[in-house]
């Protein structure tokens, strides 16, 4: 999702990371995968020689994203590109393997704030932007974990295989990736499990990964989907052509766990541009909006309301908004906080 380089973002208070990171505290870095791991995810497969609990064995081979990478050790010097990777990290007890963190869209959720303040690297980023391929060699890491495919090209971070020649792996969430092949179609809640537990294997921290899918699928499964048949429009950013949540990607994975009808759920992509004569005429019940410092809530409210065509909207004139802080509306760990937390302000709304 397009977006421009920011410094905050205002973040709703998540749920289940508070618990999940206490269970991953407790259990420590894992040494190998239980019964309760996620299943594989069709976005990228894993191979490996180890045992069931003795711990991931290396080199360990990965198919991410149409590429072939792969990881010689744990990675102990990592340079994560987007939130979602450096949340991840945080999230798994790794904070203190980042060494360089970029191209973040928020603070990080209450719940890994202690985290991120413990790592010197996320408490100061290396770059706003995607950084470029001598500032992240300077760090000397031995894996770049990136939220997009875009982040790894010569003119980014560096391209996969010029930075494999040089020693340094690289990762991307395989929600990110582009090819019909390889892309998540639809993206689900296991596909995002899935990322979780291979991340957990490439860093050896499989028992971490395990507890945390474990909290965040009982926190999901304790949510009552409204079963009202209630529509929705996701508005991500734009002005003059809004840009919405299209039928494959992570906002209508939470829409579904919500129980949200997308009015542009017939667009076969993560991410669309709509029109504001489409979403006019498809009068949603609510509108979700993604709160960023480049484009914020109010923002979006003010541009709904001031607009004579939009302001007739249903969901505009009644006030029905919905609120997701950007960092929760791509795929991570996240995903499961903005289910709960777009249910409760759900339930708040006077329909």
């Amino acid at each position: 999702m397009p977006r421009r380089p920011l410094t905050a973002v205002p973040a709703a208070v998540p749920t289940i990371l508070v618990t999940a990171l206490s269970v991953v505290a407790l259990a420590g870095c894992g040494q190998g995968p239980d019964a309760g791991a996620a299943p594989a995810s069709s976005a990228s497969s894993a191979s490996s020689d180890g045992a069931a609990g003795a711990g991931t064995s290396y080199p360990l081979s990965l198919d991410n994203c149409d590429t072939r990478t792969t990881v010689d050790a744990a990675p102990q010097r990592v340079v994560t590109i987007k939130s979602s990777t450096t949340e991840m990290l945080l999230a798994l007890g790794l904070g203190d393997r980042i060494v360089g963190s970029a191209f973040l869209d928020g603070p990080v959720p209450d719940s890994l704030a202690d985290a991120a303040a413990e790592a010197p690297a996320v408490a100061t980023p290396l770059s706003d932007q995607v950084p470029g391929s001598e500032a992240v060699l300077g760090l000397e890491p031995d894996l770049v974990y990136a939220g997009w495919e875009s982040n790894l090209t010569a003119d980014g971070a560096g391209d996969r295989a010029t930075l494999a020649k040089l020693g340094v792996a690289t990762y991307v969430s395989p929600a990110a990736c582009k090819s019909p092949e390889s892309m998540p179609d639809p993206l689900t809640f296991d596909d995002v499990f899935a990322e979780i537990g291979e991340v957990g294997e490439i860093f050896d921290a499989s028992d971490a990964a395990d507890d945390l899918v474990a909290a965040q699928r009982d926190t999901l499964a304790s949510v009552t989907r409204d079963d009202r048949g209630l529509t929705a429009l996701w508005y991500s950013s734009g002005d003059d052509i809004p840009y919405v949540g299209a039928g494959i990607g992570a906002p209508q994975m939470i829409m579904d766990a919500v129980g949200l009808d997308n009015v542009a759920a017939d667009v076969h992509d993560t991410w669309t541009s709509f029109s504001w004569e489409q979403a006019i005429e498809a009068d949603p019940d609510v509108i979700v909006l993604v709160d960023a410092t480049w484009n914020s809530a109010e923002q979006k409210i003010e541009r709904l309301e001031s607009n004579p065509a939009t302001a007739r909207m249903t969901a505009v004139r009644e006030g029905r908004y919905l609120t997701v802080p950007f960092p929760a509306s791509e795929a991570g760990v996240r995903n499961v906080d903005a289910v709960v937390d777009l249910s409760d302000q759900l339930a708040g709304l006077d329909l």
